[in-house]
């Protein structure tokens, strides 16, 4: 058994206090919504401060509200939408890219990559694209939000640098073998990347889940908007008709449930995309390592 000495004993100790303080100030902002979200709105309306457990009778009528309004289930729909199909549409023309890109043969391929880097750290701005996006017809449109930012230069990056560590010698094998690009790519390279595969297919699908600016100036009918963008117009402008239209609660009882319907809708849009998290977590910092060490 390894003997620390009495500084790496106060540093340890040090160390994990620093790691709980921050590891609560972290987790407990979404303790404290979930925890509120459970609450009555009585206690909600006339208390304020931190939620460590439900206040109050403890109820799921907030829960109840929110499923009840149909903007947010056409909110949900509209999202696992842009989340699937963006991330498919994505994943397939990223993986087809970096491959190209990481081919040591490949004409122009440092200038290319010159070009792709410059886009990371200078756009057009917001009227150049959403002039761009017009033109293309796009607006009001599901296929405004995946179309423009379909590829990400830091993902390519990030896959390019991983498959140019693959083996040469094993892509000429597979050559000599009679096997075409295509079938390289998705039979040799993309299985032996997985792990750097998973943790841009997540980057992807937290980045469409998260979206509410491009949807807020590219859509007009709140039939197309997704669930981030109804997050919105509950916290920020107070859009609880939905509620009284349902028949949920009555015009005076809006002002009972507004603040247990904002914790209630934040919990609703925020575990969702938290739950897919454990299922690659072992594939997370192994592929972030491989993409961002290796030359």
């Amino acid at each position: 058994m390894l003997l620390r000495t009495r500084g790496e004993k106060i540093f340890a100790v040090f160390n994990y206090i620093f790691l709980f303080v921050l590891a609560f100030i972290t987790l407990y902002p979404m303790w404290h919504i979930l925890m509120a979200s459970f609450s009555d709105p009585i206690y909600i309306l006339a208390h304020r401060g931190f939620y460590f457990w439900p206040r109050g009778v403890p109820n799921i009528r907030g829960y109840i509200l929110v499923f009840e309004n149909p903007n947010i289930l056409i909110g949900y729909q509209n999202t696992v939408f842009y989340v699937v199909i963006g991330t498919i549409l994505s994943m397939f023309s990223t993986v087809l890219g970096a491959y190209v890109l990481s081919r040591k043969g490949l004409y122009w391929n440092s200038k290319i990559m010159k070009m792709i880097v410059f886009t990371m750290f200078f756009q057009g701005g917001l009227m150049p694209f959403y002039i761009q996006v017009r033109n293309m017809g796009l607006l009001d449109s599901r296929w405004s939000i995946i179309l423009p930012i379909m590829v990400s230069s830091f993902n390519l990056i990030i896959l390019r640098t991983t498959f140019a560590a693959v083996p040469d010698s094993l892509i000429e094998s597979a050559k000599l073998d009679g096997a075409t690009d295509w079938r390289i790519v998705w039979q040799i390279v993309v299985p032996v990347s997985k792990a750097a595969i998973a943790v841009i297919a997540l980057f992807y699908a937290v980045n469409y889940w998260n979206q509410w600016f491009n949807p807020s100036i590219f859509l007009n009918d709140r039939t197309l908007w997704p669930v981030q963008l109804v997050l919105r117009s509950i916290l920020i402008e107070n859009d609880f008709g939905a509620m009284v239209q349902v028949g949920g609660v009555g015009q005076t009882g809006v002002e009972r449930y507004r603040m247990l319907v904002r914790y209630t809708t934040i919990v609703v849009a925020t575990v969702p995309i938290l739950l897919i998290y454990p299922f690659i977590q072992k594939y997370f910092v192994h592929g972030v390592m491989i993409g961002s060490l290796k030359e």
